[in-house]
């Protein structure tokens, strides 16, 4: 493939700006008033929280806070937050802690059933691929070429033995937006439809109380600067969310677990975060993501406004300049700051590559799938004009700006085969 070569006058440009950074989807730079309460906690007051001398005590309160500003945001309570290392050990500790607790209780994997879209996010997918293994039945439910997943189809999957449905809340590749109240609404009526017949069930290997099976976990890791993270409202069970994802810390996420729900620990210790996270507490990075949830939620009307008319601005200026390429996901039901597209013909980690070297960092699929080529998830939308191996993914940062988008259109379609 042969690309254009940018004209004296752009590449003076390319000399003069700054790196335009568009991987926000993969991780995020830190806030600086979150930074400040990271290194506060990294340097001054870097007690041990479990200690109970005075600095020990300080670092106790500082987590104590943490959680209870997690919960607000989330609107739940604040023993239901289970701080971890990430979006990847949450989405392990709901997915393997609900199965390994129900098989530590006497049931058998091969009885247990799960559903799960098939464009989830690997951390999800590959429980899934080591629970089949087990004998666990998961049901991979397809989206459309649109990649939402319809609720009736979850409904129709639903079975007795479905231990626990998981659903992305937003989708890392393409952005799109589940429909995650409509999916708990299906669940819950298929909660009461076999409550009330379960006096005419027949007798399983197992107990699972219908009233309480199956649970709902969603992974919430590209929600939290955008969307609504109430758990009441959505109606999930379990919800993960990333600190890197949200100007805050890499290394530290957290997990909604709610009362009721019994999970089986994946990290064993000294049973910090009430038994099922063990491992002293990371105080400056548990404090710095409360500080980014808190900034998150204060502006996320503001930040979505803003950057879905500059999303759409991008959208509509590709499609002007750059006709052959094709939208993958919804172009209505998607994250304010995701543009994903397809161009046929071009070969995506090229152009990427191309891209950096004139200053500007997108990436072509999930920074995850570093041993694939191509991306299931553009795979997933079907269509030839959407091949996997040619999508880029441009994911606009909160500081992002029209001058920063009309750049990148103007090197972009400069480096396309004319």
């Amino acid at each position: 493939m042969v690309v254009g070569v940018p004209s004296g006058k752009v590449m003076k440009q390319i000399i003069e700006m700054k790196k335009i950074y568009l991987d926000n989807a993969s991780t995020t730079p830190i806030n600086k008033e979150v930074k400040k309460v990271t290194d506060k906690y990294m340097t001054d007051e870097f007690g041990n929280p479990n200690s109970i001398h005075q600095m020990g005590v300080v670092a106790r309160n500082a987590l104590l806070s943490a959680r209870k500003s997690v919960a607000l945001a989330f609107n739940s309570h604040p023993d239901e937050i289970i701080f971890n290392s990430g979006g990847t050990e949450g989405n392990n500790a709901a997915i393997f802690g609900i199965f390994n607790r129900l098989a530590r209780g006497g049931m058998k994997y091969s009885d247990m059933h799960a559903i799960a879209t098939n464009i989830e996010h690997s951390s999800v997918t590959e429980c899934f691929r080591e629970l089949e293994k087990r004998g666990v039945s998961v049901d991979y439910a397809p989206v459309d070429e649109n990649g939402i997943i319809d609720p009736k189809l979850i409904k129709e999957l639903l079975k007795t033995e479905t231990v626990l449905v998981s659903v992305m809340y937003a989708n890392n590749e393409i952005g799109t937006i589940q429909p995650i109240r409509e999916i708990a609404k299906v669940i819950r009526n298929f909660k009461k439809s076999l409550s009330s017949a379960s006096s005419s069930l027949k007798p399983t290997t197992y107990n699972l109380q219908p009233t309480t099976f199956p649970y709902l976990h969603t992974d919430a890791c590209q929600a939290p600067i955008f969307l609504n993270l109430n758990v009441q409202e959505l109606g999930v069970d379990l919800m993960t969310i990333d600190g890197q994802k949200i100007y805050g810390p890499k290394g530290i996420g957290a997990l909604f677990v709610k009362r009721g729900i019994l999970i089986s620990p994946i990290i064993y210790g000294g049973g910090q975060e009430r038994g099922l996270r063990s491992g002293t507490e990371n105080i400056p990075l548990i404090a710095g993501l409360a500080k980014a949830v808190e900034i998150a939620s204060k502006n996320r009307i503001k930040n979505s406004e803003r950057l879905s008319k500059l999303r759409d601005y991008f959208i509509k200026k590709i499609q002007e300049k750059i006709p052959q390429a094709v939208l993958n996901g919804d172009a209505i039901s998607r994250l304010p700051n995701n543009i994903n597209i397809s161009i046929h013909g071009i070969d995506a980690e090229f152009t990427v590559l191309k891209l950096d070297e004139l200053g500007i960092a997108c990436s072509t699929k999930s920074a995850c799938l570093k041993d694939k080529s191509s991306s299931y998830v553009i795979a997933a939308l079907g269509g030839n004009e959407r091949n996997d191996e040619s999508s880029l993914r441009f994911s606009l940062g909160l500081d992002t700006t029209k001058k920063d988008v009309d750049y990148v259109l103007k090197i972009l379609t400069s480096i396309l085969p004319s």
